[in-house]
């Protein structure tokens, strides 16, 4: 028996995936990575570097993506919570410039798997947030792109309630808009 149920999103490939938990007065135990259940659930990937980021609330990363080396991701939160967005950008595919999101805390333990093909962003709900993620290509800074967190063209529906301002890095303030420098992957 597999201690992940994956749940897809109705973007193909896409998923939030819920661990068994383990509790007891001592605390908790989880597995949050099991490469057999992932081969099992249809997901053949390989991680080949973990990143970490602390914000606080009202801040916002993304959307970003890398243009030549893409990479898959899989998310979480291990302190506080995050709305996470992955948008499509695979343009064969049916569900090309859809977003979904979700919320991720440390309370729910979901993740959210990304495959490569995707612009990703999260906004921080609570005070602080510590964001966990594995990735399956390795950064390349040169290699950057990114989307206006408030694109038109993808409509997302960002938890805005309790926020008083969206905090942006200067990088992600520069983005443009889809429109102006359409990126899709060919896959």
């Amino acid at each position: 028996m597999s201690n992940f149920h994956f749940n897809e999103t109705g973007i193909k490939g896409l998923y939030v995936i819920q661990q068994k938990i383990y509790a007891d007065s001592r605390g908790y135990f989880m597995e949050t990575y099991n490469e057999k259940a992932f081969l099992e659930a249809g997901l053949n990937v390989k991680f080949v570097q973990d990143n970490q980021s602390k914000s606080t609330k009202g801040v916002l990363r993304g959307l970003h993506f890398q243009k030549q080396y893409p990479q898959g991701k899989l998310v979480r939160i291990i302190k506080g919570e995050v709305f996470d967005v992955a948008v499509d950008l695979r343009r064969n595919s049916p569900t090309f410039k859809q977003w979904f999101g979700c919320i991720l805390s440390e309370e729910n333990r979901r993740q959210m798997y990304l495959p490569e093909g995707f612009a990703h962003g999260f906004l921080v709900l609570s005070n602080e947030a510590e964001f966990i993620y594995k990735c399956t290509n390795l950064y390349h800074p040169e290699d950057e792109g990114g989307y206006l967190w408030n694109d038109p063209t993808f409509h997302i529906q960002w938890p805005l309630e309790g926020i008083k301002e969206v905090i942006l890095s200067e990088k992600d303030k520069s983005h443009l808009p889809f429109n102006t420098v359409e990126f899709s992957y060919n896959f």
